[in-house]
């Protein structure tokens, strides 16, 4: 033990903070602030499409065996253009891709038709 704490008259010896020690105390503390704000302006600007209070009115199609995205797109609207309808149809139904499988169920707009 040191002399000064066994002495109850003499305080503490004060914690100098030098020039150095106080740009890394800054960077320690506005690093988590940087990143916090730089997530949220890459995220924080996204909205999410849902049928949930759409007003469109829309059927389901059950995708049948070994018929592809491009058939489908023919058969729900033979007037117009497959690559359009099909791109309607996967924003619709938010999938990753045109690729769909047999039993598979699909929004599709009634405006298609």
């Amino acid at each position: 033990m040191s002399t000064a704490a066994l002495t109850p008259g003499l305080a503490a010896p004060r914690l100098r903070l030098t020039q150095r020690g106080r740009a890394v105390l800054t960077v320690l503390v506005a690093t988590p602030l940087v990143i916090a704000a730089f997530l949220f302006a890459i995220n924080g600007g996204q909205a999410t499409a849902s049928l949930e209070g759409s007003n469109v009115p829309f059927e389901y199609v059950t995708v049948e065996p070994g018929q592809s995205m491009w058939q489908l797109a023919e058969e729900l609207a033979p007037q117009s253009d497959p690559r359009d309808v099909i791109a309607q149809l996967v924003q619709f139904n938010q999938l990753s891709g045109s690729d769909v499988y047999a039993g598979q169920q699909l929004a599709v707009p009634s405006n298609l038709r």
